[in-house]
């Protein structure tokens, strides 16, 4: 990767960690999406690089935190993820062999799609869903996180639905984020895909990581939570266009 790659990848880590710290959504997603439309990076690479930062970023944020989980609805959450994440860790590897315009085509819709699908504010629900619909939500979430190693579109929608204390959803749908991050990182592992490069910029970002939360945390903008919200999913939607453009021709 040459000079120009890594500076895109770093700017891409501290903006996708500034927005995590100040917001507490959508490091994964601003990485993938910087990088995916840049193209300096293999989408596998990038991939797992996002899984080993945000298992990290994740630990420090639940950290304090444990005592509030949901253990009832992350279990159902976790029996339908597990097994998924296996599935589209596999539906991954076979498009990137094979069809690799078709894996940067849905990785464009999935940012796209997502980022317009996080604007929609969820209506609280008057019970909490069933265990068929947790598992089901879990196996959604499981299949985009082994594909993209990204799930929070999909379960931050669920979960906040749910008529529970906002602190609780919170650590609840960290918890499944870090058990998320953590298995696709063990598959990726024994799939060989911990290579040299995906060790370099876990190394790199680290530091950036730690630098842009605690200006996040400290210099955080002079705007809304919503106007912040607006502007970073509109941005996410570009490039997610960007990268669908760029698959079809």
């Amino acid at each position: 990767m040459d000079i120009a790659g890594w500076v895109i990848f770093g700017c891409a880590v501290a903006a996708g960690s500034y927005v995590q710290s100040v917001a507490g959504f959508a490091m994964g997603m601003i990485v993938i999406a910087i990088c995916g439309a840049q193209g300096a990076i293999a989408f596998p690479e990038i991939a797992a690089t996002v899984s080993l930062i945000s298992f990290t970023n994740i630990v420090v944020a639940l950290h304090g935190h444990v005592r509030q989980i949901d253990r009832g609805f992350f279990s159902w959450l976790a029996a339908g993820q597990l097994p998924a994440i296996v599935l589209g860790f596999w539906l991954m590897t076979v498009l990137d062999q094979n069809a690799r315009w078709l894996l940067e085509l849905l990785v464009g819709m999935f940012i796209a799609c997502g980022s317009l699908w996080m604007m929609i504010r969820p209506q609280p629900l008057r019970t909490q869903s069933s265990a068929l619909a947790c598992l089901a939500a879990g196996t959604s979430g499981g299949i985009f996180s082994g594909m993209f190693a990204a799930s929070g579109p999909v379960i931050g929608w669920f979960a906040y639905q749910q008529p529970m204390d906002i602190p609780v959803i919170r650590a609840t749908v960290l918890a499944y984020f870090a058990l998320g991050t953590s298995t696709r990182s063990v598959i990726v592992s024994l799939d060989d895909g911990l290579t040299i490069q995906v060790l370099q910029l876990t190394v790199a970002a680290l530091p950036i990581v730690i630098l842009s939360s605690w200006i996040g945390k400290s210099f955080p903008p002079r705007v809304s939570d919503a106007t912040l919200k607006r502007m970073v999913f509109s941005l996410l939607f570009v490039m997610g266009s960007v990268i669908i453009f760029r698959s079809m021709y």
